[in-house]
């Protein structure tokens, strides 16, 4: 009888947790480390001691305390010493510590040097250097026993010397400690490539310029008696440079000559300006192949957007619980078939055949797949839903005629015991943690038990729907937690809207991380609904100042603009910045379309048609997808959309445009729709302590020194600026004035920001500007316009304006 594995989940779990502490990766790195350090001072002893030693037996390290060896290291490094230096690999041996200490600091995280390329350095390098030493030195009349290259070294130098032949071995040796280095070291081979290529053209460019020279000299000496040659002196703090010029430019010749042509000697003047020339040639070519070499080699490093938290680390899996651990994941086969048979007997009550069924089974769903026979309509197995339902006693049964891309009648069937599916098995599978998706969200799996991946920038905005207590909130925390595990603080940004208040207050913790909010608001998750209404107006402002932007560095959108400004081809100076993705969530938008009706409904709706280019997405809940509240003009702009259990078809309808949402299960069911056929999915579950763990985490870390900033926003009707007492100006309101102009944007938080001053302050600075007419009035949704262009018109009106004051 063949032995059972032991496959106990709890032993596996405990051994990927003893790895895992970072208590034993001390005590490992500590270990590691004395090792090194042990085997270096038995190493650097055996040089001194090796002769004392040799009367100790070697082979019994345990042996009496009477017998005492001379070795710094004690009769364990003796034996050590002499079994790596004598008998195996000479001062070779000393590479060995080398790779010990790269693996111990290594338990600490400190990478000193590539554990692969140190493996790699070791074990060849030591070996190559061995029988290089061998070769070299033989035994050295006995050092060190076998000499310095050791046993393993003599023997094969010894060996290849009567194979080879001493000359045929030193090539070998060359070539392959060459080939080892290059292959070895990157910089070694970039910098034999850079000295041969400079070589070789030091010696082209010499024998070009001889053989020009010679031209020229042969040219010259028959042209003396035709032509005048005339110098011009030009004197620097570093050297003197001589030109000749032909005739051909008589009339400067005439005015620029210093020397009458009886006195000089033409002969003599030719072959001097001759030399010069040949030198000036020489020298004004190598500069200029020194200056274009310098110019090559000279490049920019990429803009790191991340480099300002760039100790910032994803949270780990290991905060997530494993829900679906305690369901063994085991196919109840009798429910199966007893199900199969049950849709066949009520099929053929009705007179209706089929050729095959099939059954897929899902961690809450199985789909059975049925192939009717010729001749049956699908009408007429569709009609059946409410009987099939009753033969099987079952909550909710779907049918889909037919699936889509198969010619199959698909029927769904609850299971009796429904699986969870954790949110930590969504994010460590392969699909998710290796997917490019520029916003990666893992919603769940499918019927197939597939992982389901979508990308939110390509949907690009998404609506969720679903009646209480059906799992939106927690489907809103697993899309939140996919892109935390995804991104770091730099790349996205959250607007996070709460009407209920108590939905997404543990984001409170990530604020400086990964939240974005208006100046003047104190907390980052939005909770009343006039604040509401602002930010999303502040979304717009932000929109439009994104899209001048995109047309400035003429691109299309937001991932291309993005790669230019990392590339370093976008000046900072001219406004252009590194954009993060922003992600509004809206928990509730009912209650804000109640209270607030059009004003949230139309910068929705702006959003929704222009923001997807320049990298702002909206994710939209409901619990009501009535008409009124899910309007057509909101409908039309989000193509992607997620319909949890609903309480009537109308609804569902409302929120997918067909039925199907009303007859789900509940607890994470959902239909998901993005712009073409139906997937179902059990939604992936993630507990309110495990949200806790990971805002702690993220929390905890180094975080920017406040929230992102979004563009402030002035509601119409706003209290106008009075008389502006300009003696009692602020200390900074010429400062201002030239940041704003400097960076040609009006703003109250850019004051704010780069001052490092408060909002009301920032805000009485920027009614000084407007009354001293530097920056415009505020005009809604567009930002202030900069009335001066550059900072010396801003300083000569300043002049004036301050001495009129």
């Amino acid at each position: 009888m063949a032995k059972r594995k032991n496959t106990n989940p709890k032993t596996t779990k405990k051994k990927k947790k003893l790895f895992s502490d970072e208590r034993i990766k001390i005590i490992l790195g500590v270990t590691t480390i004395f090792i090194a350090a042990f085997l270096t001072l038995a190493f650097i002893s055996y040089f001194f001691t090796w002769k004392v030693d040799q009367s100790f037996q070697f082979s019994k390290v345990v042996s009496p305390a009477e017998v005492s060896v001379e070795n710094w290291s004690g009769k364990a490094g003796a034996h050590f010493a002499n079994l790596f230096i004598n008998n195996w690999f000479g001062i070779a041996s000393f590479t060995f510590p080398f790779l010990l200490v790269v693996i111990g600091f290594r338990f600490f995280k400190i990478k000193i040097y590539s554990i692969r390329k140190a493996f790699k350095i070791t074990i060849i390098g030591t070996i190559i250097l061995s029988v290089l030493l061998g070769y070299l030195f033989g035994n050295s009349n006995g050092y060190l026993g076998s000499g310095l290259g050791g046993s393993h070294g003599y023997v094969i130098a010894q060996w290849l010397n009567s194979f080879l032949g001493k000359v045929g071995t030193a090539f070998l040796l060359f070539v392959v400690i060459v080939s080892f280095v290059i292959l070895s070291f990157r910089k070694t081979y970039d910098w034999l490539i850079k000295i041969s290529s400079q070589l070789f053209r030091k010696e082209l460019t010499e024998f070009i310029d001889q053989e020009e020279v010679h031209q020229s000299t042969v040219a010259d000496t028959e042209s003396t008696k035709n032509e005048k040659t005339t110098e011009i002196e030009k004197e620097s703090e570093d050297e003197e440079l001589i030109f000749t010029t032909k005739r051909n430019n008589a009339t400067d010749s005439k005015k620029e000559q210093s020397t009458p042509p009886e006195t000089a000697d033409p002969a003599n003047t030719s072959k001097e300006n001759k030399d010069e020339d040949i030198e000036l040639t020489i020298e004004e070519k190598h500069k200029e192949e020194a200056r274009n070499g310098s110019l090559k080699n000279y490049q920019l490093e990429d803009y790191d957007p991340t480099l300002e938290l760039s100790s910032y680390n994803l949270p780990p899996l290991d905060l997530l619980e494993d829900h679906g651990k305690d369901t063994n994941g085991e196919i109840d086969k009798d429910e199966i078939i007893n199900n199969k048979n049950r849709i066949v007997e009520t099929l053929a009550n009705y007179k209706i055949q089929i050729d095959k069924i099939k059954a897929t089974v899902g961690p809450t769903v199985t789909l059975y797949e049925i192939i009717p026979a010729p001749g049956v309509r699908i009408s007429k197995i569709k009609n059946l839903e409410d009987d099939i339902a009753l033969s099987l006693a079952a909550l909710g049964i779907r049918i889909i005629a037919p699936i889509p891309g198969r010619g199959t009648i698909g029927i769904e069937v609850p299971n009796q015991k429904p699986e969870i599916v954790s949110m930590r098995s969504i994010l460590e599978s392969k699909v998710f943690s290796e997917s490019k998706y520029d916003l990666a969200i893992g919603l769940g799996k499918t019927i197939s038990n597939d992982t389901y991946v979508i990308d939110l920038a390509k949907m690009p905005h998404l609506l969720v729907a679903g009646a209480t207590g059906q799992g939106k909130s927690v489907g809103l925390n697993a899309i939140i937690a996919s892109l935390l595990y995804k991104k770091h603080p730099a790349q996205l940004k959250f607007v996070m809207v709460d009407p209920k208040k108590v939905e997404l207050t543990l984001y409170t913790k990530i604020e400086k991380h990964f939240l974005a909010k208006l100046p003047d608001t104190e907390e980052a998750i939005i909770t009343d609904t006039q604040k509401v209404v602002n930010t999303l107006n502040s979304l717009c402002i932000e929109m439009d100042q994104r899209y001048d932007m995109l047309k400035a560095a003429q691109v299309r959108n937001i991932k291309e603009y993005n790669a230019k400004f990392i590339a370093r081809k976008l000046n900072p100076e001219k406004g252009h910045k590194y954009l993060p993705y922003i992600v509004v969530v809206v928990d509730e938008f009912a209650d804000l379309i109640m209270t607030a009706g059009k004003e949230i409904e139309g910068p929705i709706a702006r959003l929704a048609q222009l923001a997807r280019a320049i990298g702002i997405h909206l994710i939209i809940a409901t619990q009501r997808p009535s008409t009124n509240i899910i309007t057509g003009v909101i409908k039309a702009n989000f193509p992607a959309r997620i319909a949890f259990r609903v309480s009537s078809m109308i609804d569902s309808r409302t929120i997918l445009d067909s039925p199907g949402a009303n007859q789900l299960i509940g607890r994470g069911d959902m239909l998901i729709s993005t712009g073409g056929d139906l997937v179902r999915l059990q939604c992936a579950f993630i507990d309110t302590p495990e949200l806790d763990e990971i805002t702690d985490y993220i929390g905890g870390q180094q975080s920017y020194p406040s929230a992102f900033m979004l563009p402030e926003y002035t509601p119409e009707g706003a209290e106008e600026i009075g008389e502006v007492d300009f003696s009692k100006r602020d200390a900074m309101f010429e400062d201002a004035a030239r940041l704003v102009v400097r960076h040609q944007q009006g703003s109250t938080s850019l004051i704010q920001r780069k001052f490092s001053i408060g909002y009301n302050r920032a805000g009485r600075i920027i009614d000084q500007l407007e009354a001293a007419n530097i920056v415009g009035p505020f005009e809604g949704s567009k930002a202030r316009q900069v009335l001066f262009q550059d900072e010396y018109s801003l300083e000569q009106y300043l002049k004036d304006f301050l001495e009129n004051v």
